[in-house]
């Protein structure tokens, strides 16, 4: 280690700065999303089974609601624009603006160049965990998903089960193509249920028994046309490890619904990102 400096303590001593400002940010209009969720017509369910993942299409302008059913399992959720699959989930700007985890009120962004709310997060029934002593906190934003290709780098062997493959494959079926063709399309995600953080010592990622319970769910508001996919993790609640079958696993349920007619009076999809493209040539 190098020697420190003389002035290191008042190079410590520097305050931070907010990297992204979020006070000019669009802001979602909760009150209207509140009342378009009195008398909500369920439109249809998917049922994500342990270790797999399943697809699910949303319109714009519905709710679906992710829901642990028969013990506490966290979930690898893709969106992506389901006219265009190239506007996708953009973990990284999502946690550059809202955080590390994500709930009520905030939302999950698209990746450039469109840049613009997929989904807004309307319900959240784990709100209440807030961060723990440990500094962790639920549905976060910094897992990139469990992979086989760390796995097989860390461990050795050829695990197809884990949240990755998992979502190649539901995309692969839903899109008739082949895996090798789908894996392109997978991308980071929401950890939803996942209780994360980073160790204070070393600034690992580390995992902790979800806290979530059957009858636990997160629910959203469409803001564009999506299509989702949801892995039920591999690593169950993901107290001990993941991309295993030793963990217990359980399966997630997804559930769509639209609001009654003239509910959304006034609202319409948000825009693609203004900026012009040109890059400055």
């Amino acid at each position: 280690m190098s020697g420190a400096p003389s002035d290191a303590e008042r190079r410590r001593a520097v305050k931070p700065v907010i990297c992204y400002p979020v006070e000019t940010l669009p802001q979602p209009d909760m009150a209207l999303y509140a009342r378009a969720r009195e008398g909500l017509t369920k439109t249809g369910e998917v049922i994500v089974p342990p270790r797999d993942a399943a697809t699910f299409k949303v319109p714009a302008g519905h709710f679906f609601r992710i829901t642990s059913i028969e013990g506490p399992q966290v979930g690898d959720l893709n969106l992506w624009n389901a006219r265009d699959l190239s506007e996708r989930f953009y973990s990284g700007k999502t946690r550059a603006l809202h955080g590390t985890h994500l709930t009520t009120g905030e939302r999950m962004w698209s990746s450039f160049p469109g840049m613009r709310p997929m989904a807004t997060i309307t319900h959240d029934t784990l709100d209440w965990y807030g961060v723990d002593a440990f500094g962790g906190s639920v549905h976060d934003v910094i897992g990139t998903r469990c992979d086989p290709y760390t796995h097989n780098l860390l461990s050795g062997g050829q695990y197809h089960h884990c949240c990755h493959s998992n979502l190649t494959r539901a995309m692969a079926k839903h899109l008739g193509v082949s895996v090798h063709e789908a894996e392109a399309h997978v991308h980071d995600v929401l950890n939803v249920f996942m209780c994360t953080g980073f160790t204070r010592d070393t600034g690992q990622y580390f995992m902790k028994a979800s806290p979530v319970r059957p009858g636990d769910f997160i629910e959203f508001f469409a803001e564009i046309d999506l299509l989702g996919a949801l892995s039920a993790c591999p690593g169950g609640d993901c107290s001990a490890e993941h991309s295993s079958d030793a963990a217990r696993c359980y399966p997630l349920l997804v559930e769509v619904f639209a609001p009654r007619e003239g509910a959304l009076a006034g609202w319409s999809p948000p825009p693609l990102n203004g900026y012009d493209r040109c890059h400055g040539t």
